[in-house]
């Protein structure tokens, strides 16, 4: 018998197993590397990907974020608020995402995940009706919440994709 826990594994599972695949092989130059001036990169999208799960899911478990508990914020190194996610981010944002090892995206996702997995495996079907965030109409509850990260996430490692085709496609030509 499938659980829901186990089926939110499961998205979130794909979701780094999309991650690893998006990353593979990549030089800190091609994960910064963008289609064009106004276009996120890979690496920022993993980056924002990782830390949209990391806010949501520390937020609803009620725990530190890996990003500033496990020392991500210090070893990324980056410009910004310590609590950002990137939403808002502009084109020179992301652009400051840059020259980041492929190790250092895919062991932040990693501690990402693995504390979503174990916040995940607490859960009973019952805690999924808890509402999380009473600013929306109807309230956010904890099931919404969850589904939402794993749709945006699956968002933005598709983008992440997209981009890495594009790179593959362009290296091919020249």
């Amino acid at each position: 018998m499938t659980t829901t826990a186990a089926l939110l594994i499961d998205a979130f599972d794909r979701v780094r197993d999309s991650v690893h695949h998006a990353a593979k092989g990549l030089s800190p130059e091609q994960l910064s590397a963008r289609v064009d001036d106004g276009a996120n990169s890979i690496g920022w999208l993993l980056w924002h990907l990782s830390r949209v799960q990391d806010d949501h899911v520390a937020a609803v478990a009620g725990t530190e974020q890996a990003w500033t508990a496990d020392g991500w914020a210090e070893r990324f190194a980056l410009p910004f608020e310590l609590r950002s996610t990137g939403y808002g981010h502009t084109s020179s944002d992301v652009a400051r995402v840059c020259d980041i090892s492929r190790d250092r995206f895919i062991g932040y996702h990693d501690d990402v995940h693995d504390r979503t997995v174990r916040y995940l495996t607490t859960l009973s079907d019952t805690d999924l009706d808890r509402i999380v965030d009473q600013h929306w109409v109807p309230p956010v509850t904890l099931a919404t919440r969850l589904v939402s990260v794993i749709s945006d996430d699956l968002q933005h490692v598709g983008q992440a994709a997209f981009v890495r085709g594009v790179l593959e496609r362009r290296a091919l030509r020249d």
